[in-house]
């Protein structure tokens, strides 16, 4: 599965506001600022800050 270039060039971290970057081996949108990985889920982004990972730094 990838993420569409488009979309991906819009999103945003909704913490941060700064652009993500996709791991496509976890399926995640990674925010590096904010040290957040948002899962994918169906195909879907879950852009919520509730259902973000934290990254092991």
């Amino acid at each position: 599965m990838t993420v569409d270039p488009a979309l991906l060039a819009i999103l945003v971290c909704p913490l941060t506001r700064t652009a993500l970057r996709y791991d496509e081996a976890a399926r995640e949108l990674v925010s590096e600022a904010a040290g957040l990985a948002y899962p994918i889920r169906d195909g879907v982004p879950v852009m919520l800050v509730e259902e973000a990972r934290k990254l092991d730094r």
